[in-house]
């Protein structure tokens, strides 16, 4: 109990440093902000938390979740101020719908397996949605703004809920090759003219048919991680994050050569990053 009352005066005391920079007499900055100017921080938080996560850094970890919650603050101050909510709304929202989404927990419900926890928490969010008339799609509540690599994943989630999918991953496989082959028509098609006329000539900037088509490609993708049950936005972090470090590796190896990496050929590039990956 002692370590909630001491959270809970700090939140008091976090709720009054915003009232405080937000006043007349307060940071420039501060009073100068909107919804719409903040949010862009929010996202960069949320981020910077994931990242924290992902490196096992507890320290840093800490710290981002504080900043992420002082973003929740100056929303539910900006909110305030405007006559809308105020921070205990914000926490008694919260508060009321986790009630609500676990009613096998502070409610008559039994208990339940991970798998079907999910599937009653997606059961209990649709229901919100209608009961509130806000779902007119079952495609309805993916917002616009998330990463479009997690939104794909969402909505081929929302889509197999009610039966549009695949029954088995291998089909979402040949899915995925089936629009990569329609990547190699559209670059053909569109190297073939300038080659004509060129001699050979490298094309400028991608044809709107191979823009379609890398599209496709990369939702394919998406929904196949998510048959495979991979958070694909979390794959291609790892996926970055593991180029980055090969890469970073190779110019390492040139420097203790005496080579600059961006002088050598294709082919001593290779060799390097083969070097790297078999070191790891």
């Amino acid at each position: 109990m002692t370590g909630e009352l001491a959270a809970t005066d700090r939140m008091r005391e976090l709720l009054g440093i915003m009232r405080r920079l937000r006043a007349a007499d307060g940071c420039p900055w501060d009073k100068a902000q909107s919804f719409a100017s903040i949010a862009p921080f929010t996202i960069e938080e949320a981020y910077e938390v994931a990242d924290a996560v992902e490196r096992g850094d507890m320290r840093h970890l800490r710290d981002e979740l504080g900043d992420l919650l002082f973003q929740v603050v100056f929303h539910a101050q900006l909110a305030s101020e405007a006559q809308q909510f105020d921070f205990e709304a914000v926490a008694g929202a919260i508060c009321d719908k986790l009630l609500r989404r676990h009613p096998h927990v502070f409610g008559a419900g039994g208990p339940l397996s991970q798998a079907e926890q999910s599937v009653a928490w997606e059961e209990i969010k649709a229901a919100e949605r209608g009961a509130a008339g806000d779902e007119h799609s079952h495609l309805d509540g993916v917002p616009q703004a998330l990463p479009a690599l997690m939104r794909a994943y969402k909505l081929s989630k929302r889509a197999a809920r009610v039966g549009f999918d695949f029954e088995h991953a291998s089909q979402t496989a040949d899915k995925v090759a089936e629009e990569l082959a329609e990547v190699r028509e559209a670059a053909a098609a569109q190297s073939a003219p300038a080659d004509a006329a060129n001699g050979a000539a490298a094309s400028t900037g991608a044809s709107p048919e191979i823009f379609e088509e890398i599209g496709d490609l990369l939702f394919a993708a998406a929904n196949l991680a998510r048959k495979l049950d991979v958070d694909a936005e979390a794959a291609l972090r790892s996926a970055n994050a593991k180029f980055e470090r090969r890469f970073r590796g190779m110019e390492s190896l040139a420097a203790q050569r005496g080579a600059i990496f961006a002088e050598l050929n294709l082919e001593s590039q290779e060799r390097l990053w083969q070097e790297v990956k078999r070191g790891e």
